[in-house]
């Protein structure tokens, strides 16, 4: 496993613990982070002012790795979020672009399926 590989397992990992200055710590300061159904947001403080309002309603979440592959300065993660929005249960295939710069994330792009989450809602 590469160092690339490494970090993006680590942030990963770091998301079920639902602190959105940590997860922002992974970026780059002039990092981007585009969640596909919305525009991308760009640098560090940004990106950690999404993160806490899009997850602010959750209560826990574990991600899954299904498969990971690293090229050079590209993580690829296929992942399967499992995430606890009050008291509902949202299973959500995802996959996770990477792509990196001296060992912090310069771009991900989060590639899933809106509509999955939002039905699992309620919406």
């Amino acid at each position: 496993m590469g160092q690339n590989e490494r970090i993006v397992r680590d942030f990963i990992a770091a998301w079920s613990r639902l602190d959105a200055a940590e997860l922002a710590d992974f970026f780059a300061e002039d990092g981007v982070y585009h969640n596909m159904p919305a525009r991308p947001v760009a640098g560090r403080e940004a990106v950690k002012a999404f993160i806490a309002g899009f997850a602010k309603d959750w209560s826990a979440t574990e991600w899954d790795i299904l498969n990971i592959v690293e090229q050079g300065d590209v993580v690829i993660a296929e992942r399967l979020d499992r995430t606890r929005v009050g008291d509902k249960r949202v299973d959500l295939p995802c996959c996770g672009v990477f792509e990196m710069r001296d060992g912090k994330i310069r771009v991900w792009r989060d590639y899933f399926d809106l509509a999955t989450y939002t039905r699992a809602l309620g919406g």
